[in-house]
């Protein structure tokens, strides 16, 4: 099971591969480039919150 960094990394690439799709789509008018680019930015939002998730329960378990 990936660790909350690994999560929280992951999300980032994810962001900003799908960041260059988008920009990518954008200048070749690509609308299905783009659309994908925006599917991989919301992903990588995901991931990222995924991992802030780990952190919070961790926390309140260490806490308990």
């Amino acid at each position: 099971m990936p660790t909350s960094n690994e999560d929280k990394a992951s999300g980032m690439m994810d962001r900003l591969k799908g960041k260059a799709k988008e920009i990518y789509g954008d200048l070749t008018h690509d609308s299905s480039k783009k659309v994908e680019g925006q599917l991989d930015q919301a992903k990588g939002d995901v991931e990222t919150k995924k991992g802030e998730v780990k952190d919070s329960v961790k926390d309140y378990v260490d806490k308990a």
